[in-house]
């Protein structure tokens, strides 16, 4: 791996572990453990979010959609063009779409999701050439991390019941 590739891959451990720390705010507030964040091409973070799809009553309040509206205010503009989005876990379709309609560049992600993930395990939602929009999409930054934080919330939600 060159010098370039390595400083790349440390940058994206980086800002998982920033979308790590939004994920275990989310659990703490009892939301399913998910974060994201958003950085533009200088690497300046735009925007972070956590899932709060139970504490606002909002079908779509997942973590990315949270951080897609707040870079959007934040840059006064519903494009979101040459940026990353991190996100612990794979996106579902609606957020796949969103990211597609923003123009977001580049989707960085934890853990698959093999249940409900719509750009590589279930659809392949802004990867599979069909959309006017494709994003570079990489997966498995911090992966068995991601999924802990995951397998543990609802292991102990398992447990309460």
């Amino acid at each position: 791996m060159d010098t370039k590739s390595i400083v790349a891959a440390e940058m994206d451990e980086l800002f998982m572990r920033t979308a790590l720390k939004e994920a275990r705010k989310a659990g703490k507030r009892g939301e399913v453990p998910v974060g994201a964040v958003i950085i533009d091409e200088q690497q300046n973070i735009l925007a972070v979010g956590s899932n709060n799809s139970i504490g606002e009553s909002d079908p779509a309040g997942h973590a990315e959609m949270v951080a897609m509206r707040t870079a959007g205010k934040n840059i006064g503009n519903y494009r979101l063009l040459n940026t990353t989005i991190y996100v612990t876990i794979e996106p579902c379709v609606m957020c796949a779409g969103a990211m597609i309609h923003a123009r977001v560049g580049r989707l960085v992600y934890g853990a698959p999701d093999p249940k409900t993930g719509g750009v590589v395990s279930c659809y392949q939602v802004g990867g599979d050439g069909k959309l006017n929009h494709q994003l570079n999409i990489e997966g498995g930054v911090l992966a068995e991390e991601c999924a802990e934080l995951l397998t543990s919330f609802f292991r102990k939600k398992r447990v309460k019941l």
